[in-house]
């Protein structure tokens, strides 16, 4: 019986305006190839990099909120490889001194799983390979855009921990500001290092699965790696260190080259930039704008009464926390007799089900806090029905008022009881046999119930309908 050992190390593209060492937009997703340039990014001689403070603020604000150690000094280092995408034939990376070490992070299973280092560096450009061509194409807009690296230790032991480390470090990226992390963007990538051994025994051969850009991805190849490295080891063979790229069609991987040490690089510490000194009041500024963590976010949200499944739903998704908060504090300006949990229960299914199936986001929609809170709370204060407030809700979407529609509609509950009273009567002594087979069977009420919410055209309350007429059964 073999045990995984897992180590990642994972690429978020930063949240600047500019790249790097350059002022060329970051963004250069879906721009003409080539059109996001300058000399600096393109590596033509003569041109002097000067570091971006913004990018440089957002990597030391993820150590931070990974618990890593910041030192007094950065410094920027080259690290040397010839690859046609890379135009000054190195990058600049970080090798001693990175902007945070020694962090970690909690898995909702209480296993705690060790960051090694946090670093800086700037992307390469990226190689394009059209089909049924005798060539390749460069396109240089990424080169030099800002990438936070983060690695972990050897700590985690399956795929599935694998990708719950991915899904939060996006979280924490997203509620920080530092990264949209975004893996359909190209804004989130992870490279998987992974091993095998007996429990207990030394560490084995590790082989690297690069570019892997889904949660997805990366639990399918950790999953086909590790069988392929059982498969060895139980007939008897070795593991080679390699570095190996996934298959997504084949669902395997396959051999790219073998494996590079550090020592190949022939890391060179940047002669063109000065070290970044990183001084206390500086250091404090950033942990001030930091803001709430999801894990807070969860907390605080329990501690209102939300159960914990729509907690963490909510807490660990940015924009649906952001949207929640809004809406918890006009929830406390009032007095609508609704509950964090209720509003809960919307926004993590209506709500986001009306956006998955429209294609929407929550800033895309007419929602706005207040809106969900005037519906949450219509029905809270039994004016209307959930069923009511089910059929409002696509217009509320596009920015409706729910009170307004209901007053305009007529479409409020009846909860006077003479006059439910009243179609309660009239659809028991229209239905004898009904009320016999009722008064034999009490399950049989709800055919009752609902043939009293149609004479009333949805509007009674299903609560004083089933009081009532259990009242006048007798059951």
């Amino acid at each position: 019986m073999f045990e995984s050992v897992i180590g990642l190390e994972v690429h978020l593209a930063v949240n600047t305006a500019s790249k790097l060492f350059c002022t060329c937009h970051a963004d250069s997703f879906g721009r003409p190839p080539n059109s996001v340039t300058c000399p600096v990014c393109l590596g033509l001689p003569g041109t002097l990099p000067r570091v971006n403070r913004a990018a440089v603020e957002k990597a030391v604000m993820l150590s931070l909120a990974l618990g890593c150690s910041v030192p007094d000094y950065s410094r920027f280092s080259r690290k040397h490889y010839f690859y046609p995408d890379a135009p000054k034939n190195y990058q600049t990376s970080q090798a001693d001194g990175p902007f945070g070490e020694h962090g970690s992070l909690t898995l909702k299973g209480g296993r705690s799983i060790g960051v090694t280092r946090c670093h800086l560096e700037e992307d390469a450009g990226r190689s394009v390979h059209p089909e049924y061509q005798d060539h390749s194409l460069i396109d240089l807009n990424r080169a030099g855009a800002a990438l936070i690296e983060l690695v972990t230790e050897p700590d985690i032991r399956t795929p599935a921990e694998a990708r719950e480390f991915l899904q939060q470090i996006r979280s924490v990226a997203r509620a920080l500001g530092v990264s949209d992390a975004s893996p359909e963007e190209g804004k989130m990538r992870a490279d998987v290092n992974v091993s095998l051994r007996r429990p207990g025994e030394e560490l084995g051969v590790k082989v690297e699965i690069k570019n892997l850009n889904s949660f997805r991805s990366v639990q399918g190849a950790l999953e086909y790696e590790i069988r392929r490295q059982a498969d060895l080891l139980d007939a008897g063979k070795q593991v080679t260190q390699q570095t190996r790229g996934w298959n997504e069609g084949g669902q395997k991987t396959y051999l790219m080259r073998e494996k590079e040490t550090s020592a190949d690089y022939r890391y060179l510490e940047d002669p063109d930039i000065a070290p970044v000194a990183l001084d206390a009041p500086w250091l404090e500024r950033i942990r001030l704008a930091s803001g709430e963590l999801p894990d807070a976010k969860e907390a605080r949200y329990l501690a209102a009464g939300v159960r914990e499944a729509d907690a963490t739903l909510i807490a660990f998704e940015r924009d649906l926390a952001t949207f929640f908060d809004a809406a918890l504090s006009e929830l406390s300006a009032q007095e609508s007799g609704a509950t964090p949990q209720q509003l809960a229960n919307w926004l993590g299914s209506d709500v986001s089900g009306w956006l998955n199936t429209n294609g929407l986001s929550l800033d895309g929609s007419g929602l706005t806090p207040t809106l969900l809170v005037s519906l949450v709370s219509l029905i809270a204060r039994s004016e209307i029905s959930g069923k009511t407030a089910k059929d409002l809700l696509p217009e509320v979407m596009q920015g409706a008022d729910p009170a307004t529609l209901v007053a305009e509609r007529g479409l409020g509950q009846i909860s006077d009881d003479a006059a439910v009273g009243e179609l309660v009567d009239g659809v028991l002594s229209a239905n004898p046999a009904l009320v016999a087979k009722t008064r034999e069977n009490p399950n049989a009420i709800n055919a009752l119930l609902g043939l009293v919410m149609r004479e009333s055209r949805g509007k009674a309350r299903p609560e004083l309908v089933r009081g009532l007429l259990e009242e006048r059964l007798g059951l």
